[in-house]
C-alpha cells in the first residue's frame, strides 16, 4: 500500500468494501471516517423528511442519538428489554400507536454484541413505512436466524473503532446497502456529493476511510470468527465463574449468536461486587454515563441508571495485534517476541469507556 502511493480511496479499500460485505451479506459497501459518520450519512442518504423522528433506544452510546440530530433528525427515545438491553418491540409499537409527530425511521441497536429483536420489529417497520437502520457499532459478525447482523434493515452502520470487536488501528466505519441506488447516493454522500470529480450534485461532507486502516481490516477480518469463538469461550467461563453470586449476567437471544463486545453485568451494589468479578478479569469498567430519559408517555421505563459493570472482553492484547497484521503483509515474518499465548481479558493499557464509538 504504501508503495503504490495511494492513500485514499484506492484498492486496499475498494477490496475491503467487497470483501466486508461478502462477510456480512449486502451487496454494497461504503467506507468512512467513522461509525458516527456512517450512521449521519445513512440517515442524510435516505433522504428522509426533515425535522421527522427518528425511532431509537435510549440506552445507547451517545453516537447514536448525535449522528440523528446532525442529519437534521429528531431521535424518539424508547426504552429496552430488561433482560437483552435492546430495543422492545412493545415500546416501538406503543410510540407508532401515539406518535408525537411523523415518524421516518427506526434504528435498532445491537448493544454488547447481542441482536435485537429485528423478528418483532421489522414487520413493524414495515407496516408503518420507516426505514430501518441497524447500529451494528458492535455487533460484527454476530448473528440472527442464521444472517449476519447487518444484513436485514435498509442500511446498517459499523464502526471500527480500536477496541471493536473487528478494530482498525485508528477510526473508521461503513455503511453496508443493498440497494445499488442508495449505495451510489452514500459513495457521493461520503465526498462532498461528487458524481465525478470536483463536481458536486449535492451537498456532501468529507469522510472517508483510509487504505492503511483498510489494509488493516482485511487481514483482521479473516480472523474474525476465531475472534469471536474466543470471546463467547470467555463469556463462558465468566458464567460459571460468577453463577449464584447475585450479579445479573448476560441473556442470549434464542436463534442469535452473541458476540460479546462487552460482557456487562447488572448490580445495585457495584462496589462490593467489584472484588468477586475482579477475580475473573482485572480489566473492569463501571459504565457511569448517564442513560437518556425514555420518551414514552406512560410507560415505565426500566431503571437500570448506575447498575453496570462491563468487564472488557478481548482476544488480543495490542502487540499481538500488530503482529497479525505485520505477518501477514507481503513478505513479512512474525515478529520475534511477540507473544503467542492470548490473554483471557483486557488490553494492555486501560480502555476508553466502553460506549465509546
Amino acid at each position: 500500500m504504501l508503495e503504490s502511493g495511494r492513500y485514499i480511496l484506492g484498492e486496499e479499500v475498494a477490496g475491503f468494501e467487497h470483501e466486508f460485505g461478502a462477510y456480512i451479506g449486502q451487496r454494497h459497501g461504503i467506507g468512512v471516517a467513522s461509525g458516527t459518520d456512517a450512521l449521519v450519512l445513512g440517515l442524510k442518504a435516505l433522504d428522509l423528511p426533515p425535522d421527522s423522528y427518528v425511532a431509537t433506544v435510549s440506552h445507547t452510546a451517545v453516537a447514536t442519538v448525535a449522528a440523528i440530530e446532525l442529519a437534521g433528525l429528531k431521535p424518539l427515545l424508547l426504552d429496552i428489554e430488561r433482560d437483552t438491553m435492546t430495543l422492545d418491540p412493545k415500546a416501538l409499537a406503543r410510540a407508532l400507536e401515539k406518535p408525537p409527530g411523523k415518524i421516518s425511521a427506526v434504528i435498532p441497536v445491537h448493544l454488547y454484541g447481542q441482536a435485537a429483536d429485528l423478528g418483532a420489529i421489522l414487520p413493524l417497520a414495515a407496516k408503518h413505512g420507516l426505514k430501518l437502520i441497524e447500529d451494528c457499532a458492535q455487533c460484527h459478525g454476530a448473528s440472527l436466524g442464521g444472517k449476519r447482523l447487518g444484513s436485514f434493515g435498509d442500511l446498517s452502520c459499523f464502526s471500527f473503532y480500536p477496541t471493536k470487536n473487528l478494530g482498525a488501528f485508528g477510526d473508521g466505519g461503513a455503511v453496508l446497502a443493498g440497494d445499488p441506488g442508495l449505495a451510489a447516493r452514500l459513495t457521493a454522500l461520503r465526498e462532498y456529493g461528487w458524481h465525478a470529480r470536483y463536481v458536486s450534485e449535492r451537498p456532501g461532507m468529507n469522510s472517508r476511510l483510509d487504505e492503511l486502516q483498510a489494509a488493516v481490516l482485511r487481514v483482521k477480518l479473516a480472523d474474525l470468527d476465531a475472534s469471536n469463538a474466543r470471546r463467547a469461550s470467555i463469556a463462558d467461563r465468566y458464567d460459571r465463574g460468577l453463577k449464584d453470586t447475585g450479579l445479573v449476567l448476560p441473556a442470549r437471544r434464542k436463534a442469535a449468536t452473541h458476540v460479546f463486545h462487552q460482557y456487562v453485568v447488572r448490580t445495585a451494589k457495584r462496589t462490593a461486587s467489584r472484588p468477586v468479578i475482579v477475580k475473573l478479569s482485572p480489566n473492569v469498567t463501571s459504565i457511569a454515563q448517564m442513560a437518556y430519559v425514555a420518551q414514552e408517555a406512560g410507560a415505565d421505563a426500566i431503571s437500570l441508571v448506575n447498575t453496570f459493570v462491563a468487564m472488557a472482553i478481548d482476544a488480543e492484547t495490542r502487540r499481538p495485534r500488530i503482529a497479525t497484521v505485520a505477518a501477514r503483509a507481503p513478505g513479512a515474518s512474525r515478529p520475534q517476541g511477540t507473544p503467542r499465548r492470548l490473554p483471557l481479558a483486557g488490553l494492555e493499557r486501560s480502555a476508553p469507556p466502553p460506549l465509546a464509538r
